[in-house]
């Protein structure tokens, strides 16, 4: 007898859905970054112990503001990751409750599935006590089961999470092989490694101008040969990204190559070429070209 599932994981932009999917799977699937929509896209994590596998899916945040096409792919990308699924776990900050919250519960409750609220980051309440009237706030409904305190940045509370999700994955074989984590490729985890430090290390406002495109991708015996071109919309942000004398450009392909040489257990030899395809997040043929709107 074998048990399989999908498990959605939701909530607006920024609340820790990536960490704690890298929690769970127990490896870095999925970027992170202290920065809004950082995840674009629905990345699988896949569980798999005893006889039972669930499959994770980590979404881009539900926003209420953005009128830029990504932004509203990213929004049809985290609604349509509720579609099929057996359970759905609404992620939130501790003490926060917005207008984004309220839309991604109003999304997840609407679909008629069960579903479990975790409350992340209460590592960082000094007074637990101050949670009592926060959980209060927490809107009812018929469809939630289960409200958690956890922390995925520490691990704490997760395993009471995964007891409880246990207990909705249906009877059914294993869509994916044992040792299997993901079903992304290699190709695009290498672009989000890439992503994930111009995120980082860029000004606020840049990340959400570029995009990462993995050209070539040679592996030989002993090494990895990696080409990823970025795109970013205009010259001035090209200069940016390439920053003085080359400076900006080498520190994230040296951060990234790290990333990459842990990721693929491999010696990485990685180029990184910026080039400039104006309008991209507001254009639905460049959007489709970059790997957006699947859905």
């Amino acid at each position: 007898m074998s048990f399989c599932g999908v498990v959605s994981i939701a909530g607006r932009p920024n609340v820790g859905k990536s960490t704690l999917l890298n929690c769970l799977i127990g490896q870095k699937l999925s970027i992170t970054a202290h920065k809004p929509q950082t995840t674009r896209h629905s990345i699988l994590g896949i569980q798999t112990k005893d006889d039972t596998q669930v499959i994770y899916v980590d979404t881009p945040g539900i926003h209420v503001t953005g009128t830029r096409k990504l932004n509203q792919v990213l929004n049809r990308t985290a609604s349509s990751s509720l579609h099929d699924v057996d359970l759905a776990i609404l992620l939130v900050q501790s003490m926060v409750w917005n207008d984004d919250d309220q839309r991604a519960f109003d999304l997840v409750s609407n679909t008629g599935l069960p579903f479990l609220i975790a409350v992340n980051k209460i590592d960082t309440i000094k007074h637990k006590e101050e949670l009592l009237p926060y959980l209060t706030r927490i809107p009812q409904h018929e469809m939630l089961k289960e409200v958690f305190l956890i922390s995925a940045r520490k691990n704490k509370g997760v395993d009471a999470l995964v007891s409880a999700v246990q207990g909705y994955i249906p009877e059914a074989p294993w869509r994916y092989d044992e040792d299997e984590l993901t079903d992304r490729s290699s190709k695009f985890l290498a672009a989000e490694a890439v992503r994930e430090q111009l995120t980082r290390l860029l000004s606020a406002e840049l990340p959400y101008a570029l995009s990462v495109d993995i050209e070539t991708f040679e592996v030989a015996p002993d090494l990895l040969r990696i080409g990823a071109v970025i795109w970013v919309e205009k010259n001035s942000q090209k200069r940016i990204v390439i920053g003085k004398g080359g400076a900006q450009l080498k520190e994230v392909g040296t951060r990234a190559r790290v990333t990459l040489e842990t990721l693929f257990d491999k010696k990485v030899f990685l180029q990184l070429w910026v080039r400039v395809k104006e309008g991209w997040a507001d254009d639905e043929r460049a959007l489709r070209s970059l790997g957006y709107d699947n859905t």
